[in-house]
């Protein structure tokens, strides 16, 4: 009879993660089965892009099971509960299902109704996430025929899919504006609750210069309370104000509602499970491990980190089933390109112990691509990674770029100066 190992989410990270262990596991001794609610996938990368025409809605939309192996079985339904003492989930359908080793990829989802008064009367009207597949078409609609004002791109935390994201709107709409000759009629202000652009201190510094460059204002150690729809305003916890006539708001992040009911998740409440940082095994169930944006641990929830941690994981998985040690290590690797607007893009590349650095990625001294520096061989890759998406990366395939952070290529020296252009 064989053994069950059922991965719930068929997002970036589960598809991956069923497409590396079909080929590792011996399929005449286990049956991968693969859970989502539909067989609707989604390239979220490239909702930063629509509102911009840069991409059409058509363009990031597939389904999950044409990335999917075969021999992985494909259910369309929802968990309901996962049993981890009993080693069983609880499906909407009313099935119940048994496991062995679980995989939880169930991402994290944009939760604007956390923030009183944002999802209310001005919701697609005036304020927009585009963070969602919906979002993202309503705001293409919007800026289409928009005629200018203040334009408030907010961050309510900085736990949220993608953290450059917000920064790239922010330099696209710059351009945008910039190229339909009104720019002069749009005061862009990006609000958020960290002291600078960003997390690490050297990508801060440039991206900051970047921001003063473009002449978009910076409001940091914002955290947002509230929305009031009548005055149009963001107020903070200490009671400033940002009045707004568009506001893109990237809302409280919190993963699936399955994780609270099920008791595995983290003690502030936003559903995301608890996970040792570096093999990737649940905290509470040896047999359940997690991946991707649903994990706690101190790493970017992107699409870069997913994809490394699906190496790891692939590794530990097959140990666990050995009776091995889990010997593979998780070093908290990101890789993320930043649009800085007008065909160029900016790179960075950390882990848990090193900040983003400057140099030449992925060979030292050749690149092609440039870390912490805004070039158009970096904003050529940032669009290429959409076809490497849906050929390479969904289907396991190895991408050439190492798991671990490697420093080849970088330039440490503290005092280095850093070119913005």
């Amino acid at each position: 009879m064989k053994k069950n190992l059922i991965i719930i989410g068929a997002g970036t990270a589960g598809t991956m993660m069923a497409n590396k262990l079909n080929r590792r596991l011996d399929t005449g001794q286990w049956q991968i089965t693969i859970i989502d609610r539909d067989n609707t996938h989604y390239y979220q990368p490239g909702f930063l892009f629509i509102p911009f025409g840069i991409y059409q809605p058509k363009d990031v939309v597939k389904t999950r099971t044409e990335f999917l192996p075969e021999d992985v079985t494909f259910l369309t339904d929802e968990v309901e509960q996962i049993e981890g003492e009993l080693n069983q989930l609880r499906l909407k359908s009313g099935d119940v299902l048994d496991y062995d080793i679980l995989i939880i990829a169930t991402g994290a989802e944009i939760a604007p109704q956390e923030t009183p008064g944002l999802k209310e009367e001005l919701w697609y009207k005036d304020i927009f996430d585009f963070y969602t597949y919906e979002g993202a078409v309503k705001l293409a609609q919007k800026l289409k025929d928009w005629k200018g004002g203040r334009l408030v791109i907010n961050l309510a935390e900085t736990q949220i899919k993608c953290p450059v994201a917000p920064l790239e709107f922010t330099f696209l709409a710059d351009a945008y504006f910039t190229d339909k000759g009104m720019r002069h009629l749009v005061d862009i202000k990006y609000v958020t609750p960290l002291s600078g652009a960003f997390t690490k201190p050297k990508a801060t510094q440039m991206l900051n210069g970047l921001m003063e460059e473009k002449e978009i204002e910076v409001v940091p150690d914002f955290y947002l309370a509230s929305v009031d729809n009548e005055k149009k305003v963001i107020v903070s916890y200490d009671e400033k104000e940002v009045p707004f006539d568009l506001l893109i708001t990237i809302p409280v992040n919190k993963g699936d509602m399955m994780i609270e009911k099920s008791g595995i998740g983290d003690e502030d409440g936003l559903n995301f499970v608890p996970t040792d940082k570096f093999s990737l095994q649940s905290k509470k169930f040896k047999n359940v491990f997690v991946i991707g944006d649903t994990t706690n641990i101190p790493a970017s929830k992107a699409g870069s980190v997913a994809h490394f941690e699906a190496e790891i994981l692939t590794e530990n998985i097959q140990s666990f089933i050995n009776n091995k040690p889990l010997k593979a290590t998780f070093d908290g690797h990101a890789n993320c390109f930043i649009e800085t607007g007008h065909g160029k893009a900016a790179l960075i590349d950390f882990n848990y112990d090193t900040e983003p650095l400057p140099g030449k990625f992925p060979l030292p001294a050749i690149g092609p691509m440039d870390l912490l520096k805004a070039t158009r061989a970096n904003h050529v890759g940032k669009l290429a990674f959409k076809w490497v998406y849906w050929h390479m990366l969904l289907t396991g395939k190895k991408l050439p770029v190492t798991t671990h952070m490697s420093m080849t290529g970088k330039i440490k020296e503290e005092n280095k100066e850093t070119s913005l252009v």
